[in-house]
């Protein structure tokens, strides 16, 4: 669908006036067309995407094998409300996904259309499961926006304020994240998985007994918060913990699943067992789906019809799930995720070695294509906030990422930090990284010099 440039900038002004105001969007455009790494928009232009609709379109926009098996779904069936009957592509997702979980204790499954709503439910499961009620979340987590959700996200006050009070029983737990922490960006992840388990200790000890504690939950990589994955240390003792007191481990996957750090789940790299895992975004390629996944000697606990939605596990969501599953393996997605990751890795370095640009930059962190880099502020989160460093350009972050759309790059910041995350599709090609690099490293260099 193409527009004349009068046409497009009535649609624009129209959304401006229609759409809620609670919305942001960092491009005030229509888009109307993506393939594979680039979308369209009306006005003309055409942009290299490494947002994936934040990291939901990972085998690449409209990849031609999900949409057609979602549009022949289409003619079969639509809507078969699980709470009816079974229907065949839900059954086929959960025999393409049994053989990519992280534990083969995982083997229970129930599909819901977003990652808030797997949070939501995971939440009920640990509670009624357990018999307790309080769950304990990290510093900087970002697990959604519906109620149980937002009261266990804590990367941002924006998801949260002026809606409180929120779900009771929420205790906070420091995450192992340098700048979060006050500590210097090269300390060992042990020390500072050490530092907070001991916190652990002390949160059970103070606030919440484990005998009133239903479940930890945590992401592998903390996405919103800053793109930090979780040191395997810590994790296990987080599963050491949850073991010892009959708590329960929900691993928050939404972001760093299937396939985004290199491996199908991110908590492989640790070798943690969830109890209850969560997964959503990239599952079905921009179709909403979402799964929570947990053992069946768990879920066999649940009473029939605790679970639930009118439009869990749609048909034709699932349908593109299944296709998606069969991509992943057939175009070896995994290897081209480790092959790019170093690509990515090595430019970004490249830029903290530059002596103009070093000063700036504190950090580049992540796994696979689930990727960040911090930038450094005159400013911080405050006064207190001991990497300030005054001698660099404010608000980097925005800046670099708005020059980058102006230069036909679609790239997000994140956290309160000074960070952009890198979240390119899962199956793009040498030469399109390299270009979305060298625009990146443009934008930067730009904004440096103009101070």
């Amino acid at each position: 669908m193409a527009f004349s440039a009068q046409s497009h900038a009535s649609l624009v002004e129209f959304g401006q006036k229609h759409v809620t105001k609670g919305l942001g969007r960092i491009v005030d455009a229509v888009i109307t067309k993506a393939e594979g790494s680039y979308v369209t928009f009306g006005d003309g232009r055409q942009m290299l995407d490494f947002t994936c609709g934040i990291g939901v379109t990972n085998l690449g926009h409209c990849h031609p094998k999900i949409s057609k098996a979602a549009a022949d779904q289409c003619m079969n069936l639509v809507h078969g409300q699980c709470s009816i009957a079974f229907h065949g592509p839900y059954l086929e997702l959960i025999q393409k996904l049994l053989p990519m979980m992280p534990h083969p204790s995982l083997d229970s499954f129930f599909f819901w259309n977003s990652g808030s709503e797997a949070v939501e439910a995971a939440i009920k499961m640990a509670r009624t499961i357990t018999g307790r009620q309080n769950i304990i979340n990290m510093q900087g987590a970002y697990h959604g926006r519906t109620f149980g959700a937002m009261a266990v996200t804590k990367s941002k006050t924006i998801y949260s304020e002026g809606f409180h009070p929120l779900m009771p029983g929420v205790f906070s737990l420091p995450f192992p994240y340098w700048h979060q922490l006050g500590v210097p960006s090269d300390t060992p992840t042990s020390k500072m998985s050490e530092m907070c388990l001991n916190q652990l200790s002390l949160l059970l000890s103070q606030a919440s007994a484990p005998r009133d504690t239903a479940a930890i939950i945590i992401e592998s990589v903390l996405g919103e918060g800053g793109y930090v994955p979780a040191p395997p240390e810590f994790l296990k003792g987080l599963r050491e913990v949850c073991d010892k007191h009959g708590i329960l481990l929900i691993i928050d996957e939404v972001q760093s699943g299937y396939g985004r750090t290199g491996k199908n789940y991110a908590i492989e790299y640790s070798g943690v067992r969830p109890d209850i895992m969560i997964t959503a975004k990239g599952l079905a390629n921009g179709f909403p789906l979402s799964g929570v996944i947990s053992r069946k000697e768990l879920t066999d606990k649940l009473k029939p019809g605790s679970m639930g939605g009118t439009y869990a596990g749609n048909a034709v969501a699932c349908a593109a799930a299944v296709a998606a599953a069969d991509v992943m393996k057939e175009e070896k997605i995994l290897d081209n995720v480790n092959a790019r990751s170093k690509e990515l890795f090595d430019a970004l370095n490249a830029l903290r070695a530059n002596p103009k640009l070093a000063p700036a930059i504190l950090d580049v962190r992540g796994q696979g294509l689930m990727v960040a880099i911090e930038f450094a502020s005159p400013v911080g989160t405050g006064p207190y906030d001991p990497f300030r460093n005054p001698s660099v350009p404010e608000k980097l972050a925005s800046r670099v990422a708005k020059k980058c759309v102006e230069k036909g790059l679609l790239i997000l910041t994140t956290s309160v930090y000074e960070v952009i995350r890198f979240i390119p599709a899962l199956n793009i090609s040498k030469e399109d990284l390299a270009k979305g690099c060298r625009i990146f490293a443009e934008a930067v260099e730009e904004v440096m010099r103009e101070g």
